[in-house]
């Protein structure tokens, strides 16, 4: 397993990341996964043999749920991996259980040692921009929370790309902690990514995590032209709702992904994850899994490369539209 430093920071994660979104199962999380904590156990010591040193979850996952088993899934080996979590959803029934204020950070991050049963958190992510509470109060309490020895570095999910710049200059003009990272949504149907935030995220320094990097089972070959999806998949439910698709696009990536990874004698899904893996600003793949044969699959798309003939290929095939400003900003660059 290769290893990446983790944006500007001298500590190293593995290339593949293993997601926790699947255990536990309460409420909406339940169409994702209901992973018990001998599922989670299985799981996570795969990942470990494996090489994965980098492990993800989020407060709100099955209601804190998935803290819990991932905290004691990795028992006394937790200090030799890097977890983060994140906090910016609702967490209870009163009106400051959720949000980016002083108030929730300070309260959310202790209840987030307290599930993983550990002192300190490496990669604490906001969840996404929160409008309603001034950046500088957010990013005051995480630079706190670093000094008091609770966090050692933070990051932000889903941001735009004023967004994050926004941050990092008032992260600078302070002189507080910086995001390291950028946890974003990133696959081979949703490449927007790299119109903004990718050449932001190069410029400043800080590490790519994409999530669902396989359009929420998408592009693993199980969804096909004028074929109905097998039964209890996920995109046939409201989980992937959110999750915006060129289908008739899609299907012709997932053929394209299926001619190359003949080539290699790998699954659909490992060649889009390989196809990630090697894009430029990515640090670490988000995987997730349900079953012990998935998380295997996913896992063996490290140890190769697709050839940059392969790339260009699917660069092509899976081009996002050129909205103003991009194509008229490239338009003046080919006249000079």
């Amino acid at each position: 397993m290769k290893l990446n430093f983790l944006g500007n920071t001298g500590i190293k994660v593995s290339e593949l990341c293993f997601g926790t979104m699947t255990f536990g199962g309460r409420g909406f999380w339940r169409v994702i996964g209901a992973l018990d904590q001998k599922g989670a156990d299985k799981l996570v010591g795969m990942a470990l043999d494996a090489g994965v040193n980098f492990f993800d979850t989020a407060d709100v996952y099955s209601e804190g749920m998935a803290e819990e088993l991932l905290g004691t899934a990795l028992g006394e080996r937790r200090k030799n991996v890097i977890v983060a979590t994140k906090v910016r959803g609702r967490t209870g029934p009163r009106p400051n259980d959720i949000g980016l204020t002083r108030l929730h950070i300070i309260e959310a991050c202790n209840a987030s040692l307290r599930r993983l049963g550990t002192d300190y958190i490496d990669l604490y992510q906001v969840h996404s921009f929160d409008p309603a509470t001034p950046l500088e109060e957010t990013l005051s309490a995480l630079n706190d929370l670093v000094h008091q020895g609770k966090v050692r570095y933070i990051g932000c999910c889903n941001f735009s790309g004023w967004q994050l710049m926004k941050a990092l200059d008032i992260s600078d003009k302070y002189g507080w902690e910086r995001f390291t990272t950028l946890q974003a949504y990133y696959s081979l149907v949703a490449r927007e990514l790299e119109f903004e935030l990718v050449p932001l995220c190069q410029d400043q320094k800080l590490g790519i995590l994409p999530w669902s990097p396989l359009a929420g089972g998408f592009l693993t070959g199980k969804y096909r032209k004028n074929q109905p999806p097998p039964e209890g998949v996920r995109r046939s439910s409201s989980e992937n709702v959110f999750l915006k698709i060129d289908e008739d696009k899609g299907f012709a990536i997932v053929d394209e992904l299926e001619r190359i990874a003949k080539e290699h004698e790998a699954s659909i899904a490992q060649a889009a994850l390989r196809y990630l893996l090697q894009k430029p600003g990515v640090t670490s793949v988000i995987i997730g899994a349900r079953t012990p044969e998935q998380l295997a699959d996913n896992l063996n798309c490290v140890g190769w490369e697709l050839t940059s003939e392969e790339l260009t290929r699917l660069d092509e095939i899976s081009k996002p539209p050129r909205i103003y400003p991009y194509w008229f900003l490239e338009t003046g660059r080919q006249s000079r």
